[in-house]
């Protein structure tokens, strides 16, 4: 088939309807599903919904991983927002990815996560307990925002007098990655430049004084010079964005889902050690922190009937993915004793891509959550019900206030 047919195919898919304000993203998504597979935006970027289609869209044969083509089509060309862009793992691709991923992926190994369990449960407890007697709790400020940066913190070393500018920073910049008005967005660079200045002076403190920690063997790692300086630093940035906000999130949207359903919040408290795990899957499929991803097809394919084209940008929807209806039995139910979960689930991505903090992440969400269920088993919500919103990039949050002594 010659390749000018091609685009007015792409342009015969449903478009994105218009979104009223009131309504929430999964039934914002499901409606544009009703009418297809695949839909696209008024720009052309088309929108994949089903989960079977992540086996073609995540191979590195037909696409690859977006770079800085979505930040400059937001007129972002300079500063510290594109060099994230430009020097970052998440948004590179074959031998610079290799690069920038392997030096990682050795020091951020699962054995050494595993071996943070204890501390992550001893955090969780120094958060959660103290509050149990109180009648309200802003759980995103005191439990759900500082619980993640503190380990994070931990695993950088962090000086403890620096963690809350640490905090303030990284909640800040992270807004950088996903669609945000200007405004916000100003902010946010001005944030990441000072974060990222941040890192800078940790990483001299490091090389000066090695202690045999993380950022130490990774600073071992990378004396081969396969990584330009600023790729050192931006690897570390990206490793602290990646695993702060998304669990900040998640672990708020959980708690809320459970105590939305007395039966199964009863089940968690009855055996913590047992249902904590079953608990963050779930919570994770429910309200998936991330709404879609992004990928470039870099050959000719065809997907759902459609011919694609070589450029063809693509947003693969994390949160229609997790309610396939293929994969999970009754998929708007939610459900900690499923056990239809995907091996992998799409929420830390697909591929080489795959999120490389997914075993901190399940620990740090397995030990709050079993924190919770031990000393505030009464624990009711308070105030307007959280809600996420976005469907593109890192999903905002709502305020969320729970009452711990019910």
């Amino acid at each position: 088939m010659p390749n000018d047919a091609t685009p007015a195919r792409i342009r015969d898919l449903p478009i994105i309807q218009p979104r009223v304000d009131q309504i929430d993203d999964h039934a914002f998504l499901a409606a544009q599903w009703a009418r297809g597979p695949l839909a696209r935006d008024s720009i052309g970027m088309v929108y994949s919904f089903p989960y079977g289609h992540w086996a073609v869209l995540f191979d590195d044969r037909y696409t690859r991983q977006i770079e800085t083509e979505g930040i400059r089509l937001r007129g972002i060309t300079e500063g510290p927002i594109f060099d994230f862009f430009a020097n970052s793992l998440l948004t590179s691709n074959a031998e610079r990815h290799r690069a920038r991923r392997t030096p990682l992926a050795r020091t951020f190994a699962f054995p050494m996560m595993k071996a943070l369990r204890p501390a992550v449960a001893a955090t969780a407890q120094a958060l959660i307990e103290p509050r149990a007697a109180s009648t309200h709790v802003d759980l995103l400020e005191e439990i759900a925002g500082p619980m993640p940066a503190l380990i994070i913190a931990r695993v950088l070393g962090v000086p403890e007098t620096d963690v809350p500018r640490f905090t303030r920073l990284v909640y800040s910049a992270i807004r950088a990655l996903a669609v945000r008005s200007d405004d916000v967005i100003r902010e946010a660079e001005a944030d990441m430049g000072m974060l990222t200045e941040y890192v800078s002076e940790l990483l001299a403190t490091r090389r000066a004084n090695p202690l045999g920690d993380f950022l130490s063997e990774f600073l071992a790692s990378v004396e081969e010079g396969a990584l330009s300086e600023n790729e050192i630093r931006i690897t570390i940035v990206t490793l602290i964005l990646g695993g702060s906000d998304t669990t900040r999130a998640s672990m708020a949207m959980t708690l809320a889902r459970l105590l939305q359903h007395p039966r199964q919040w009863a089940l968690l408290k009855s055996d913590p050690d047992r249902w904590k795990g079953p608990a963050v899957q779930e919570g994770l499929r429910f309200d998936p922190v991330v709404g879609s991803l992004g990928r470039i097809a870099v050959t000719e394919f065809e997907l759902a009937g459609t011919r694609i084209v070589p450029g063809t940008i693509f947003s693969p929807v994390v949160l229609t993915a997790l309610r396939d209806p293929a994969v999970y039995a009754d998929p708007e139910r939610f459900d900690i004793t499923r056990e239809d979960h995907p091996r992998y689930s799409p929420g830390f991505g697909s591929g080489a891509h795959r999120c490389l903090g997914e075993a901190l992440a399940r620990i740090e969400l397995e030990e709050a959550l079993a924190a919770f269920a031990r000393y505030w088993p009464d624990a009711q919500l308070s105030g307007p019900e959280p809600r996420m919103r976005g469907v593109s990039g890192t999903r905002g949050i709502s305020g969320m206030s729970v009452s711990p002594a019910g």
